[in-house]
């Protein structure tokens, strides 16, 4: 295993690093719970995605931050707030923000929750193979989001093993190999090939950086 999903849980605050520094803004940060990262702006889009089926779109949205009045479900405050955060990102093919979440298609799903993720003032938005197991059409759809994101001023880290969709959205690309990181570096700098070798092998081209893409 390279380690992605581990490093992306311990930036999330699900796992603690043995020894680790995290730095955030460049200051150091302490993230010991996924309470500590969502103050820091960090959120998490999980491959699982961590929806409840047997709730609406709005429910999943506001899930253990549910908003009240008087000691009541502040229902018309998160419907109004979960409409006009899917509608600042074009989210447009849900028939209902009240239809279970059950009924929708992948894309629609993910879309769900990476809208859920960006409600929070979020920074920076991690996003763990955001189109495993989607169609074609799901896939464009997840991709556009994520570039709508980049649009918004959000930092947006995908965790994904599909190079196409990586070098579709990506403006940097980082390789992690048996848990280590062993390249970085601007996405143009990188080709398929030596993506593929740094992946599989831990080295690619040239030593001291990636091979350059050829024109």
């Amino acid at each position: 295993a390279a380690g992605k999903s581990v490093l992306t849980k311990c930036i999330a605050g699900i796992y603690q690093p043995d020894h680790a520094q995290f730095l955030w803004e460049g200051h150091p940060a302490h993230i010991r719970s996924a309470r500590d990262a969502s103050r820091l702006g960090i959120e998490t889009v999980y491959q699982d995605l961590a929806l409840a089926d047997n709730l609406d779109i709005v429910q999943n949205m506001f899930l253990g931050r549910e908003r009240t009045s008087r000691g009541l479900l502040d229902e018309d405050s998160m419907e109004r707030a979960a409409g006009e955060t899917l509608a600042s990102l074009r989210v447009t093919t849900v028939k209902s923000i009240r239809q279970p979440v059950a009924s929708l298609s992948g894309g629609q799903r993910q879309s769900v929750a990476v809208a859920k993720a960006v409600m929070w003032n979020s920074k920076l938005v991690i996003m763990d193979e955001p189109t495993a197991a989607l169609g074609v059409v799901q896939t464009k759809m997840v991709l556009d989001l994520i570039r709508r994101l980049r649009d918004r001023g959000l930092a947006v880290m995908v965790i994904s093993h599909n190079l196409n969709d990586v070098f579709e959205v990506a403006d940097r690309i980082a390789v992690m190999y048996l848990g280590r990181l062993v390249v970085q570096g601007d996405a143009a700098t990188f080709d398929r090939q030596s993506v593929v070798e740094y992946m599989t092998t831990g080295a690619a081209g040239r030593p001291g950086g990636p091979r350059a893409k050829e024109s």
